[in-house]
């Protein structure tokens, strides 16, 4: 890694006088911190809320080396994070990718967290021609991210089979989601997909066992793929539970909030 570029992840930072919990909030690949903030004022528990943003997305310096991107990056800067700003017990939420960031840090620091939220995550690829394949798909993708300009790259991406369920929001929504990820740099998100793509990311399925703090996965019922896939982490997470939120697909908290946020909300406050 080259020394001479210091780099620490940017966070937002909500905190609570009588703060007994911290919660920390990691995005999905092209949002940023600011895609948790609508929700800080709509939890109740008492709480430490800190938003990041991860490698190559919103105020981040979006380095050239990829060792800003990978794992073990993302793992250090969490628990810098954890170690200088959390109070009493640790949370994580992670949507998408953001989750995958959580389970990679619980994975290795499971005696730091004390419960964990999954909205639309994985443990990665088990098999290695799959993890092969997906390296690739995922390099040929940065390498059109690179070579387009953001508004045709974010603009393929809202375009996603993944993503379709989001359609039915309301235009002037969809609108600002669309203007909030233009924000983002493009040699962030190629190389966020180079350093932290699901093919690159650990095969976690043999540590889920690990995991025995209190687990709450969430999906969309129009989401089959990650719904399938969380039915299958519920049953290796020994103190999990999955929610399946009707009528929405991969991103659950922006077509279903008010549900989203009352799940949230019911899990985090047996914490308190």
């Amino acid at each position: 890694m080259n020394n001479s570029e210091k780099i620490n992840l940017n966070y937002q930072v909500k905190t609570s006088s009588d703060s007994r919990i911290s919660i920390i909030f990691l995005h999905g690949f092209t949002g940023s911190s600011n895609d948790w903030l609508p929700f800080f004022n709509k939890l109740t528990a008492p709480a430490t809320l800190i938003a990041v943003d991860l490698p190559g997305h919103g105020k981040n310096y979006s380095s050239t080396l990829l060792d800003y991107y990978n794992s073990e990056f993302i793992v250090k800067e969490i628990d810098s994070i954890i170690n200088n700003f959390c109070i009493g017990k640790v949370i994580l939420a992670g949507y998408s990718m953001g989750g995958r960031a959580a389970l990679t840090y619980i994975c290795s620091h499971h005696e730091k967290i004390r419960g964990i939220i999954l909205e639309s995550s994985t443990a990665g690829l088990e098999d290695p021609g799959q993890k092969k394949e997906r390296i690739e798909q995922d390099s040929n993708l940065a390498e059109f991210i690179e070579h387009n300009s953001i508004e045709t790259f974010i603009d393929y991406w809202l375009n996603l089979p993944l993503l379709k369920s989001q359609k039915k929001l309301d235009k002037k929504i969809l609108g600002e989601i669309r203007t909030t990820k233009l924000l983002n740099n493009r040699i962030g998100l190629a190389n966020a997909l180079r350093g932290f793509g699901t093919g690159s990311m650990k095969n976690l399925w043999p540590e889920l066992k690990k995991i025995i703090c209190p687990s709450l996965l969430i999906t969309g019922n129009l989401d089959d793929k990650f719904t399938a896939i969380n039915r299958r982490m519920n049953k290796e997470i020994k103190n999990s539970t999955h929610l399946i939120i009707e009528n929405c697909g991969h991103n659950t908290h922006l077509e279903r909030p008010e549900v989203f946020v009352s799940l949230l909300n019911s899990f985090i406050n047996q914490f308190i």
